[in-house]
C-alpha cells in the first residue's frame, strides 16, 4: 500500500495544502501592508504642514494676499518712521532758529 493510497494521510495533506495556500495569502497581505507603510512614510516626508497644498484654492489667494498686505504694511511702516524723523528734525531746526 503506498501513501497515495492511504485514507488517514488525505485530511493530511488537504490541510498542508490550506497551510501553504493561507501562507502565501499572508505573505501577500504582508507585502501590500509593507508597500503601503512605505507611501504612508514618504507621502509625511513630501508633504509637511508648510509644503502641504492648501484645501480649498481660496485660501492659497489669500495667504498670498496676506503676505502682500504685510510687506505694504512694513514698507510704511519704515516711510513713517523717516517722516516723524524728518519732523522732529525740521522741529529742532525751528527752535534752534527761533532761540537766536
Amino acid at each position: 500500500m503506498s501513501d497515495s493510497d492511504r485514507p488517514e494521510l488525505a485530511p493530511i495533506r488537504e490541510l498542508e495544502g490550506l497551510v501553504r495556500a493561507a501562507g502565501e495569502e499572508l505573505a501577500s497581505w504582508r507585502r501590500r501592508a509593507q508597500r503601503a507603510e512605505a507611501r504612508a512614510r514618504e507621502l509625511e516626508e513630501t508633504l509637511t504642514p508648510a509644503a502641504a497644498p492648501p484645501a480649498d484654492p481660496r485660501v492659497a489667494v489669500l495667504e498670498r494676499e496676506n503676505a502682500e498686505l504685510l510687506a505694504r504694511l512694513s514698507t510704511a511702516r519704515e516711510r513713517a518712521r523717516q517722516l516723524l524723523a524728518r519732523i522732529r528734525f525740521l522741529r529742532q531746526q525751528h527752535a534752534s532758529e527761533a532761540e537766536r
